[in-house]
């Protein structure tokens, strides 16, 4: 099969470039291609063509570092069903799922074809959140616990229903589509580059500079511009101290999940030592307004550069006692017992 190739230097892809084959050749290449470690899915989608549904899949070759481009396409309002590729490789479930909510395209096969995110102009205006789906287990000995919508701090709205047995957990599922603020509409209907950043920055409290760098990266992408080194080395830094606090935060979580209120308490003091690090940096403690296209209004001076090194080793330092600590706890260890362990044959 013909796939356009590229190694994601070029600013953009005219669609028209991007070869067009047959869903059984697609389906075929597709899927001997992700039976093999080196590809694996980067995105796969549909878009409206007049009367028809392109679809468009790509692949990333973790050997080359290259893109590879395929597509096809089916009359929009056709009701035959296409062979579902999520029942060979189970990476694929969470496209096809989106595909099926947005345009109702069925796939044959489909282990689980249940709504992704409830988006405001998806084809069956019937499903809706109360209604979804969710998995369910018999038991006498079986109990469910369910978490959210509603929560605490800046996290999004979700449900997470756990269904246990004792205090081993059998399954987990996480529904999102609680709350849409229709910010890909409003990315699209504004032109206006400032608005489309601040959108970025609020996507999710608890990543606001890794989607601002996301966003400014593609304009300045798209404008042939290249980042200077500096600019580079202080979104990096920025970067890595929204990822500490996060990884702080979680740590803090799951010692309140196990009974450690002084883990808990402890990582809380540091996650708000390093978001206060980045508020010092840029007066927002999320880093809200420090990544911009083609630049920053925030620079990184010598002396707030010393201050977050000061701030960082004195966390770090801080941060390896509560580890210390968790670690030489047998009862805490007991509680964490095969938890985030995910088989390498289960991602693939």
């Amino acid at each position: 099969m013909n796939y356009y190739v590229t190694d994601n230097t070029a600013a953009s892809v005219r669609l028209g470039d991007i070869p067009e084959t047959s869903y059984a050749e697609f389906y075929a290449d597709i899927a001997a291609k992700l039976a093999d470690a080196r590809y694996h899915i980067a995105h796969y989608f549909a878009l409206p063509a007049e009367d028809r549904l392109r679809f468009f899949c790509l692949l990333l070759d973790d050997a080359t570092g290259q893109v590879l481009i395929a597509s096809f396409a089916m009359e929009y309002y056709d009701e035959g069903e296409l062979p579902s590729l999520t029942a060979r490789h189970p990476q694929v479930h969470p496209f096809e799922r989106d595909i099926t909510e947005r345009y109702g395209v069925r796939f044959d096969g489909m282990p689980w074809p249940k709504p992704l995110r409830f988006p405001f102009d998806r084809f069956d205006r019937r499903s809706s959140i109360d209604n979804y789906p969710f998995y369910t287990m018999e038991g006498g000995s079986l109990h469910e616990v369910n978490v959210g919508p509603i929560h605490a701090g800046i996290i999004e709205p979700g449900a997470f229903r756990f269904i246990c047995n004792g205090e081993q957990v059998l399954h987990l599922e996480i529904a999102l589509g609680y709350q849409h603020r229709g910010v890909e509409h409003e990315f699209a209907a504004t032109g206006n580059r400032l608005r489309q950043m601040c959108l970025a920055e609020a996507v999710a409290g608890d990543s606001a500079v890794a989607h601002a760098t996301a966003f400014a990266e593609a304009v300045e992408k798209l404008a042939g511009f290249s980042p200077g080194l500096q600019l580079r080395v202080e979104r990096a830094v920025a970067l890595e101290l929204e990822r500490m606090a996060m990884q702080i935060a979680d740590t803090g979580a799951l010692c309140m999940d196990v009974g450690y209120q002084l883990g808990q308490v402890a990582c809380e003091a540091l996650r708000t030592m390093t978001i206060n690090t980045t508020q010092a940096w840029c007066g927002n403690r999320f880093g809200k307004g420090l990544v911009r296209p083609h630049g920053t209004n925030h620079p990184l001076t010598a002396e707030k550069a010393a201050a977050v090194r000061g701030n960082v080793a004195q966390i770090a330092r801080r941060y390896d006692e509560v580890r210390h600590d968790i670690k030489s706890s047998p009862t805490l260890l007991a509680r964490f017992e095969q938890c985030g362990i995910v088989p390498r044959e289960e991602m693939l």
